[in-house]
């Protein structure tokens, strides 16, 4: 409340945090709830994420979450999967956990926020999939390719999460390559 009031009443800049949340798990969700919808609302110049772990998480968890908020210094690769349900049919947990590590490994540099779909099943994955960058929708131990709302090809994914992993891998950098030209 009091960074809305000073918002209003001053042009000065503010930063915003929440001191010592916690442990890295439930000091994310808190400085999440905490800063998220300051940042959301446009309140709020720098933020800090002060937790009780690594300083690497703080860092981490800052950026997904201005990534969340669209905010600029976003520019990041956003993994959206489902929770998958009883007609996932492809690994989408193993799936977009290589892909988080993959890209995390990476370091690689979009000048924009790209977004990659990994979804479970044929009934909301090609949905989900097309609003991606790129992205894949599950089938009976394959998946379709999609990239800029467009299937591209059928992937097996019968060795688990490698071949899904390695095509988005390679679409992520076909993309990042044509953004920066």
């Amino acid at each position: 409340m009091t960074n809305r009031l000073l918002s209003a009443q001053t042009d000065y800049p503010i930063h915003i945090g929440v001191t010592e949340s916690g442990t890295a798990r439930a000091g994310v969700i808190r400085s999440s709830a905490g800063i998220g919808s300051l940042l959301c609302d446009g309140i709020g110049d720098t933020i800090r994420i002060s937790l009780s772990a690594d300083p690497v998480k703080e860092i981490e968890a800052a950026r997904i979450l201005m990534a969340a908020c669209g905010l600029r210094g976003a520019e990041t690769v956003e993994i959206i999967a489902c929770p998958t349900c009883g007609r996932t049919r492809v690994p989408v947990m193993e799936i977009a956990a290589e892909l988080e590590k993959r890209i995390a490994a990476a370091k690689l540099k979009p000048k924009r926020r790209i977004r990659v779909a990994v979804m479970g099943c044929a009934v909301n994955g090609p949905g989900e999939a097309r609003e991606a960058d790129a992205g894949i929708a599950g089938g009976d131990g394959e998946a379709l390719l999609f990239r800029k709302g467009k299937i591209i090809e059928k992937i097996s994914c019968r060795d688990g999460s490698q071949s899904a992993s390695n095509r988005l891998m390679e679409e992520i950098r076909r993309i990042i390559e044509e953004d920066n030209g």
